[in-house]
């Protein structure tokens, strides 16, 4: 196990956690990048001594073949900071479209919270009442005018065919379950 690499790890977790705490979402991501790299290299020292590959028959014993976990784990580890990445790039285009600019700004609620003068329960569990005339309303298409679904049958269309099947229970007989006829 190399000092080195150890040393140059500890260096890329400590600037990628320095990054991420910027407002900058491009310093978000470009920390985000150092701290994928750093566990990369972590479960690389972790993996220990390379050996021979670890597929069967390779080797006389077990002892001198290479851990397959810290690989996968990296492979995995590669996957995730890449899908993140596209995800905050995604973000940091959209923000620069917006706004021309990339960094994150306080809003009234975060001022409040940070000087203390914001009830933090009200603040999380935030409750929006409807006031409304007609509380038995579960959705906004209450009257007929406005509801965008118009059901058809076959009284309001005289050629309309009302025969598909349904899943209703009939008034069958417990003996016709194999669609013969009556004996």
């Amino acid at each position: 196990m190399s000092g080195v690499l150890i040393v140059v790890m500890a260096v890329l977790f400590a600037c990628g956690v320095y990054a991420m705490l910027e407002r900058s979402l491009t310093r978000v991501l470009i920390g985000f990048l150092l701290l994928g790299n750093a566990a990369n290299l972590l479960l690389l020292i972790v993996m220990g001594e390379p050996g021979v590959a670890p597929f069967f028959g390779a080797a006389a014993s077990s002892e001198e073949m290479s851990d397959p976990l810290p690989q996968a784990l990296t492979l995995t580890a590669i996957v995730i900071t890449f899908a993140v990445s596209a995800f905050l790039l995604a973000l940091i285009y959209r923000s620069w479209q917006l706004g021309q600019a990339d960094t994150v700004e306080d809003d009234e609620a975060d001022r409040a919270v940070r000087e203390g003068t914001a009830d933090v329960d009200e603040t999380m569990d935030v409750e929006f009442e409807i006031e409304d005339e007609d509380d038995d309303a579960t959705t906004d298409f209450v009257g007929l005018d406005t509801s965008p679904i118009t059901v058809l049958g076959s009284r309001d269309f005289g050629r309309l065919r009302d025969d598909a099947p349904v899943d209703r229970p009939t008034d069958r007989p417990a003996d016709r379950r194999d669609g013969g006829e009556d004996a």
